[in-house]
């Protein structure tokens, strides 16, 4: 190989590997819109995050070897002790942030599925770990701590039925 050559190798695999300083990709995140109906409106569950007390929508990472709603029912289940039947379509998505326990904070696309409400369970994985609260969605779209939420159910809330 010519010197000509190697340093231009260099020179583009160098700036290729800076890039990735400033742009960073989008991760995806699985989203439980729990509901159940509510005296006047439909009821929307918001948990808080573990870390900072956020009220959020229960989600996590895909699950690898099962449906995108299946992680969304374990999601619901883990964090709220919600058992419920999921649509097997999202109803939608929005772009929110995960923060990690180190303090860096990942840009992320979320994926929402609806889940009706069926039974909620006292005993789950994260019981003692996280409030749970079921609010009218009128409420939920002020309480909720991450603007793009409160965009996207203020957007969807007449697909709660």
């Amino acid at each position: 190989m010519s010197v000509a050559k190697a340093m231009t190798a260099q020179d583009g695999s160098w700036l290729h590997g800076l890039s990735g300083l400033f742009f960073k990709p989008l991760r995806l995140q699985i989203a439980a819109l729990c509901f159940r109906q509510g005296d006047q409106e439909p009821e929307i569950l918001l948990v808080s995050t573990r870390g900072t007390g956020r009220l959020i929508l229960p989600k996590g990472w895909p699950e690898t070897d099962k449906p995108a709603s299946q992680t969304a029912i374990i999601e619901a289940y883990e964090e709220a002790g919600v058992v419920g039947k999921a649509d097997p379509r999202p109803i939608g998505s929005f772009r929110s942030f995960k923060g990690l326990s180190d303090g860096i904070r990942i840009r992320t696309k979320v994926l929402v599925f609806k889940i009706r409400l069926e039974k909620q369970l006292k005993d789950f994985p994260e019981a003692g770990q996280r409030e749970c609260l079921w609010l009218p969605l009128s409420k939920a779209i002020e309480t909720a701590d991450e603007p793009a939420l409160r965009r996207f159910l203020r957007k969807h809330r007449h697909d709660l039925t």
